[in-house]
């Protein structure tokens, strides 16, 4: 059958695997070679300048080193392109590594010096913006005004949707209409494939932490972009000279990952909505930040870009910071922790961690907490909700 159709749950447990029956083998082999044999000098350079550009390997001509190809980690990038709807897709050491060479690619290929950054944003990709490492200019707006931003020079427009840590919903298709042509690039992680295709509506890279909830289980870390054929070949010739190769563990991983992502998104989510009806109704919390709620979503993003709300959400609590310390504190099913997206619920303070760099006028409240809902029984994290907030 071809993948064309196949549903996305049939196709998230087969895709990337199409060499597998020619190999002999049920379940993708894992790479760890480090340096590959060479069949002859011109095959095996020509096949080296072509992975150094950015290309495929030469045919017949070997994969030459790790740092420029490595099959089972083109098979999770093949599965990923596949679930995303792109022509390609690029994995990188970390989310961070993903998005530091979609930057320089953007770049490099625009010609351009100058990126909107629609906030809010994951805190080390705020900072990564703002610290100037990498010499461009930064213009930090809200969705409404990147029409307004946009500039000759602007090399890449950047969203998140929904947004770390308060789950905030950004039309793409307005973002990518208000861009007039300018690249845009879509952190998807929170929504994840199963939720939402950015490219769909789109978006011209879509970019996923695949540490969270690709992966699922809180044991490897990986980024990953998704792209069109040309932005994946600009994002390898980054990758091989920076060498922010992906492991072929993680890449074994990730891919395995994938094949119950559906399953696991779907029941992180079912378990998420409940805990979000009875959140909204206790007297120590202010507000739930969740897609699902109608003050999180007036254009109604749902249904119409995405897929379903997700298992991600966040409190504001109403007696302040304390309460969150005395929260984060007492938790005992849910894990005191950043990340997010594995099969156990984390909880953690972003203002305090994970958006401590973030420039104090973008930084979320002090009275805000973090939930990853994960695989337990909703009713066991309500249990542990419920005493913890006292």
């Amino acid at each position: 059958m071809s993948s064309a159709n196949l549903s996305f749950d049939s196709l998230a447990v087969h895709a990337g695997r199409a060499d597998l029956s020619d190999l002999g083998v049920h379940v993708p082999p894992l790479d760890l070679s480090s340096t590959s044999p060479l069949p002859d000098i011109e095959l095996g350079g020509a096949s080296y300048e072509s992975m150094a550009g950015g290309g495929h390997p030469v045919d017949g001509g070997g994969h030459v080193y790790a740092r420029l190809w490595n099959p089972t980690v083109a098979r999770f990038e093949a599965a990923l392109a596949q679930l995303e709807g792109t022509e390609e897709a690029v994995a990188f050491s970390s989310g961070m590594a993903a998005m530091t060479a979609t930057l320089l690619a953007a770049k490099t290929e625009t010609g351009g010096n100058h990126v909107v950054a629609v906030r809010p944003l994951y805190g080390g990709t705020d900072h990564l913006l703002a610290s100037g490492l990498l010499g461009a200019e930064v213009t930090y707006c809200t969705a409404a005004r990147v029409a307004t931003e946009v500039r000759p020079d602007t090399c890449l427009v950047l969203v998140e949707t929904p947004a770390n840590p308060t789950l905030e919903l950004v039309d793409i298709g307005a973002v990518v209409e208000a861009a007039a042509g300018r690249p845009v690039l879509v952190d998807n992680t929170f929504a994840t494939p199963v939720l939402q295709n950015p490219a769909a509506h789109g978006a011209s890279l879509v970019l996923h932490s695949a540490t969270k909830y690709l992966g699922g289980h809180g044991d490897v870390v990986g980024g990953v972009v998704a792209g069109s054929a040309a932005w994946a070949a600009a994002l390898r010739q980054v990758r091989a000279v920076t060498g922010a190769l992906m492991h072929p563990l993680a890449g074994y991983l990730l891919h395995r990952g994938l094949t119950t992502l559906p399953v696991r998104v779907r029941a992180q989510q079912s378990s998420a909505e409940k805990l979000v009806a009875w959140l909204q109704t206790h007297p120590a919390v202010r507000r739930v930040f969740y897609p699902g709620a109608p003050d999180c979503d007036p254009t109604g993003l749902v249904g119409r870009q995405m897929r379903g709300c997700g298992a991600m959400l966040a409190i504001q609590l109403t007696d302040g910071y304390p309460h969150a310390v005395q929260v984060t504190n007492r938790v005992e099913l849910f894990t005191h922790a950043v990340s997010l997206g594995g099969v156990d619920s984390l909880i953690q303070h972003p203002a305090a961690l994970t958006h401590r760099p973030v420039a104090e006028s973008a930084r979320p409240g002090a009275d805000i907490v973090r939930l990853s809902i994960g695989l337990e029984d909703p009713d066991d994290l309500r249990a542990d909700l419920a005493q913890a907030l006292g």
